[in-house]
């Protein structure tokens, strides 16, 4: 049988506990199925724990979801099972969940949006974790309005590497004139985000990031390898950064990553630039700190508290 969020407030031994403030903010209407459900072994995550994770940031997250189309990768057997990428559904299967004008994909099911937190707890109570949204707007299909770059350690590369491989990306833009953010990518790397103007077409766009991304690896050789896509991979040495700058949907602030070898549960979030650059992003807290963080000590001191170990 459903049951409440608010009301799975008990140990790993069953006993009663008080309820954490992430859990306290799931709505007390939102039911969840099976919430004493270990969907991550590595770390004991709860399916109840991971709606409640997105309660607790869903004013920082439903920003960057509103009037995006965004797919979902869900995980119905947990972590360590079988993922699939979902970017379409029915209007009835994830309550608050939208389907956007079917014109704007053509010849496929309507794309999807999250307006509000209700959407967001109903695809976490359908096992999705992780969201990835569209470098557009429903608005402005055809013209992005960003560009990301992604930024992924080579085999043996610190984090320190890592730091300033993103500092010196971040620099060479700055040089371009353009404005750049940062933020940690939910798995063991960095993502540069470049807002645009929504004006030039998908095609346009990704010639001019990707030969950005060319340059400057063939300026700094030896801390940067191009990478052209996901599929066609690079070598990966003990101290080049791979960067890849391409129009796929990147991972949405606040998203829980999958398992990826980590003692927790990862999370995408937004940093400064003076955060970025500090080593107390590469530490870890529990789930339920990083949540607390996030929703009592706004989103620069959350990027802090939540950032996986990557030394």
């Amino acid at each position: 049988m459903p049951t409440t969020a608010r009301a799975t407030g008990t140990d790993k031994a069953g006993r009663a506990r008080p309820l954490t403030r992430a859990e306290a903010a799931v709505p007390p209407a939102t039911r969840v199925t099976h919430a004493d459900r270990v969907i991550d072994a590595q770390s004991g995550t709860t399916k109840g724990e991971l709606v409640a994770f997105y309660a607790s940031v869903s004013t920082l997250m439903l920003p960057h979801l509103r009037a995006r189309p965004v797919a979902f990768l869900r995980a119905p057997d947990g972590v360590d099972g079988a993922f699939f990428f979902q970017k379409h559904a029915e209007a009835a299967e994830l309550p608050g969940v939208m389907q956007l004008d079917p014109a704007l994909d053509p010849d496929h099911e309507p794309l999807l949006t999250i307006p509000a937190q209700r959407g967001l707890l109903s695809a976490a109570q359908m096992n999705v974790v992780e969201f990835h949204t569209w470098n557009a707007t429903a608005r402005r299909i055809a013209q992005p309005d960003r560009i990301v770059f992604d930024l992924d350690p080579g085999s043996g590369v610190t984090w320190r590497r890592m730091q300033e491989a993103t500092q010196l990306l971040h620099g060479f833009l700055d040089e371009l004139g353009l404005v750049s953010f940062a933020k940690t990518s939910g798995g063991k790397g960095m993502h540069v985000v470049v807002p645009l103007t929504p004006h030039l077409g998908w095609d346009a766009v990704r010639a001019f990031a990707q030969a950005i991304v060319r340059h400057i690896a063939e300026v700094i050789p030896d801390r940067f390898v191009a990478r052209a896509g996901r599929r066609t991979g690079s070598a990966r040495s003990s101290s080049t950064t791979c960067a890849t700058a391409s129009a796929r949907p990147p991972s949405a602030p606040g998203r829980r990553a999958r398992g990826r070898g980590w003692a927790c549960p990862c999370r995408s979030r937004g940093t400064s630039w003076t955060d970025s650059a500090a080593q107390t992003i590469g530490r870890c807290t529990t789930s339920h700190r990083a949540s607390r963080s996030a929703t009592h000590r706004g989103p620069t001191t959350a990027a802090r508290a939540s950032a996986c170990p990557r030394q």
